[in-house]
């Protein structure tokens, strides 16, 4: 993507002498900054601290925060190099309008004009079609007080339904199969309880790549004497310093669960005491299981029953313990269920609400946790509250100033958004910090909605791919140039500090909000100054909620270095360990540690279902998708990262030597991929580490690059998300170079010129 002529000029004399263009924007490092300021990393759930030097209202670097409990002063590859993307040429300066006679395909507009287009689009279809016709994605890396705002949004000033968000693609699997168990959608512990666990469990994370601080803790553990477990169809880097690992077979990982409980029952590694106590339903789990004996969990899952046994006698025999799961589990049309059955696993060994005995989600996203807990989630409210709960529902609509039967009901997720555009039924899209385009699967469909709209405006900081169907495109912020909350990995609430103002015309994204709001002449209840003030209405929302942060303020942050919630007023200083006994909450108010009346976790019957699509005679192979350690979802910040691009500089489809040997394939060689949805063709990566019956693509790339274009739209039925880690293939090797590579000038071999604008 190139930048405007005009943008880039701009960008060139307003940060003056502090850029120096080579393979992409490089900063001065023999600047002396002006100021430095504590905050946090841009992106993944960790959110680690990081120190951002400033001079003349520039980002010229960085240094890790040693002082932030967390990461310690440590840092990934990522956070080492996010403050690279600040001064990028392609930073949306200006607003810009769609204009097929500019380069670019876009033209700049004066920020007040394009709010004010955008109100009179918004005004025209809600006229014409109703307020359900206009539908928002919104983004789980915004700050907590921008989600807040986007559900209030939606709601109030759009009295639309149709709000859903990128979270969808995330944590949502966990999230449902949480509140099923334990009545409560949050990690369970602080990772301090890793290093006294006797045994690690991690299914479906990649944490060397996805999580790398987190491979710090399981490492401390393991010096500690720990037994790591590691599940997974690929020998991830985590899994090659483990002390045992199953090498699944993609969207079969409910089968172990149910085989491990099984061998747990059969041996009595159980607590008796603990599942007696404080837990429903373990009866009907046990009588499930029973079928599930290691030949059988072997046949299904691909692993050998030796390996089953060890597993099962580890985790059985431990006496402290912490499993943790992330994507790999949750992205299947049947992930809810498999979140179950890691958590029957830990129930049933009663470790759990005490030291060094704990669960937990990997959290994808900056804020996945706290972007799903206040409202813009389709059928969420702030606090964690249901919609269609009527008293939930009063309580909000008292806060907003609205009467309750005024409320829109539950929405739906952001890919039924997507067919509802097909439809007919939704006419206009505002997104913020969302790529459908490249995130959402077969995602060929959802390009040609996202043409199908009578009007799409799209709120970023860079021109992503979705954006570029977008009617208008409104310039929105940084990280670093605003403030607010964020909820990280571990469940505590930090703060993001403002170091930096926005460039040209660029505003922060509630402001942008709020000046939509106005202009439609709907600004009651968007007449904020600040964050802060957001925050304080938040606080007020979810008192006596779930996810209640009432007693959560920028001061104590500050003051603790993060906040846990749930936080009931100020004088509490929040909750590091859930279910610990005795402990409070709004919905047991005492009974028991567990989020249901009785006060009791909830034991389920996970049944085993297979893949929506699995592998036939015609598409004989497995696709499984997911990160690389210098890349991060979309792609639309890391791929414009010079030496993040240069780390990885294209996808590959990865295979091992059995299957590239069958197929007549080499390292290096051109591979095409097909699917149902779609074809791609990359370079082939061989290598021994994966099952010979499964490719890997990461996910990062647009286009013709992007794996989504193979991935299905099956989804979870509980929690809709859809099944990205397992469908049918047919791979071959190709005739030659694609398009893509000849375009760019690849040069001989695997050497590829970075692309460093994506």
């Amino acid at each position: 993507m190139s930048a405007l002529p005009n943008q880039l000029n701009d960008i060139i004399e307003h940060y003056g002498p502090h850029l120096a263009f080579s393979e992409g924007v490089r900063l001065a490092t023999d600047a002396e900054p002006d100021k430095v300021v504590k905050t946090h990393c841009c992106f993944c759930g960790q959110q680690c601290g990081i120190q951002l030097k400033v001079k003349d209202n520039v980002v010229i670097g960085f240094e890790p925060r040693v002082d932030y409990p967390f990461n310690k002063g440590m840092l990934c590859p990522k956070g080492v190099k996010r403050y690279l993307q600040g001064a990028h040429p392609d930073r949306l300066i200006t607003a810009l309008r769609r204009d097929p006679a500019s380069p670019g395909g876009f033209s700049s507009m004066p920020y007040d004009e394009a709010i004010a287009r955008t109100a009179a689009e918004i005004e025209r279809i809600q006229a014409t079609y109703g307020n359900d016709a206009m539908g928002v994605l919104s983004g789980a890396s915004l700050t907590t007080e921008k989600a807040y705002l986007m559900g209030k949004f939606a709601r109030v000033a759009l009295k639309t339904p149709f709000i859903d968000y990128n979270g969808r693609l995330c944590m949502v699997s966990a999230g449902a199969g949480n509140k099923k168990a334990f009545g409560v959608d949050r990690a369970a512990n602080p990772w301090s309880d890793i290093l006294g666990a006797e045994v690690v469990w991690i299914s479906g994370s990649n944490v060397a790549e996805c999580a790398p601080i987190t491979t710090n803790y399981v490492w401390q553990a393991r010096e500690n004497g720990a037994k790591i477990i590691v599940v997974d169809p690929r020998i991830t880097p985590i899994a090659r310093t483990c002390d045992l690992f199953l090498p699944i077979k993609p969207g079969r990982d409910i089968a172990l669960f149910n085989g491990i409980l099984h061998l747990m029952i059969e041996n009595d590694w159980l607590d008796h005491d603990f599942i007696n106590n404080w837990t429903v339903g373990f009866d009907a789990a046990a009588e499930h299981v029973k079928e599930w004996t290691p030949r059988k969990t072997a046949e299904v899952t691909g692993i050998t029953e030796r390996a089953i046994r060890q597993a099962a006698e580890w985790w059985g025999k431990a006496k402290t313990s912490f499993l943790m799961h992330a994507r790999g589990i949750e992205h299947h049309s049947h992930g809810v269920q498999n979140v179950l059955g890691a958590i029957n696993i830990v129930l049933a060994s009663g470790r759990i609400g005490r030291e060094n005995c704990g669960y937990g989600t990997i959290t994808g996203q900056g804020n996945g946790q706290g972007g799903r807990e206040h409202g813009q989630k389709c059928d969420q409210l702030p606090g964690m509250r249901d919609i269609s709960n009527p008293e939930h529902r009063a309580h909000i609509a008292g806060i907003w100033g609205i009467d309750e039967k005024e409320m829109p009901q539950a929405g739906v997720d952001a890919y039924e958004i997507f067919r509802k555009i097909d439809r007919g039924e939704i006419k206009g899209l505002l997104s913020i910090c969302f790529n459908p385009k490249v995130s959402l699967p077969d995602n060929n469909f959802v390009a040609r909605m996202l043409d199908k709209l009578e009007f799409y405006v799209a709120i970023d900081f860079f021109l992503n791919e979705s954006a570029y169907h977008a009617d208008i495109v409104l310039p929105g912020s940084l990280h670093e140039e605003d403030e607010g909350i964020v909820t990280q990995i571990e469940g505590r609430v930090i703060k993001i500090n403002k170091a930096v103002d926005p460039p040209g015309d660029a505003k922060q994204d509630w402001r942008i909000i709020q000046d939509i709001a106005r202009a439609m002449g709907r600004e009651r209840g968007f007449t904020f100054n600040e964050p802060r003030e957001i925050l304080d209405e938040l606080r007020v929302a979810s008192k006596g909620g779930i996810a209640d942060y009432y007693g959560i303020t920028y001061e104590k942050i500050e003051r603790q270095n993060g906040v846990f919630w749930p936080c009931y007023n100020e004088e509490h200083h929040g909750t590091p360990r859930l279910f610990e006994p005795g402990s409070w909450n709004p919905i047991a108010k005492g009974a028991g540690p567990f989020y249901f009346p009785d006060g009791k976790a909830r034991i389920n019957v996970a049944p085993y279902t297979p893949p929506a699509e699995d592998v036939d005679e015609e598409y004989p192979i497995m696709l499984t998708t997911g990160r690389v350690i210098s890349q991060f979802l979309s792609g639309t910040q890391t791929r414009r990262i010079g030496p993040l691009v240069e780390q990885y500089p294209e996808p590959r489809i990865e295979m091992h030597p059995r299957l590239a040997e069958k197929l007549g394939i080499e390292n290096g060689d051109w591979a095409t991929a097909e699917s149902r949805r779609g074809v791609i063709t990359l370079r082939a990566q061989v290598v021994t580490t994966i099952r010979p019956d499964t490719i890997f693509i990461p996910y990062h790339w647009a286009g013709a690059k992007s794996a989504n274009q193979l991935t299905i739209s099956a989804q979870d039925p509980i929690s809709k998300i859809p099944e990205y880690k397992v469908c049918a293939v047919r791979v071959r090797r190709a005739a030659g170079a694609p398009d893509w590579a000849n375009e760019q000038g690849e040069l001989a071999g695997q050497t590829h010129r970075p692309n460093l604008v994506g």
